[in-house]
């Protein structure tokens, strides 16, 4: 079975065998990595593409540059990226940059982490967590 696959650099949807997603793919188009081991910080537009095109589930952070709780979870949340990717993609979205964003989904506290999967969200939990915690709530996900 083969999954789509958003590419973080170009945009470009890529199909990509389920076997062969811990190989290190790389989009067909740019020949850049489609994971990086990294959280990806996406504007209103990219994200709706990684929403509505890519067949994994998405991990969101949403979070605001003032935030201290928010500031304090980024490093777990990285971390929780090169534990949970290739099975999960990772994405951060800044409320005060994409506040339509963040009012289309009734965000109304930082940092909430939600989960999503064909285009619509699953799960949600507010709060600052630990990496270890992050990769534990993401992983119980049902589907």
């Amino acid at each position: 079975m083969s999954l789509h696959l958003v590419c973080p650099a170009c945009q470009a949807v890529n199909r990509v065998p389920q076997e062969r997603l811990s190989e290190a793919p790389d989009c067909g188009r740019c020949h850049r990595p489609l994971f990086s081991g990294q959280p990806l910080s996406l504007a209103t537009a990219e994200f709706d593409r990684q929403l509505q095109k890519s067949d994994l589930p998405l991990l969101v952070d949403f979070w605001a540059p003032w935030c201290g709780p928010c500031r304090m979870m980024a490093p777990a949340f990285e971390q929780a990226a090169t534990q949970l990717e290739p099975h999960f993609r990772l994405l951060k979205v800044n409320t005060e940059e994409e506040q339509a964003l963040a009012a289309r989904y009734a965000i109304r506290s930082i940092p909430t982490l939600a989960i999503f999967h064909q285009g619509r969200e699953i799960r949600r939990q507010p709060g600052a967590m630990g990496v270890a915690d992050i990769v534990r709530w993401a992983r119980s996900t049902p589907g």
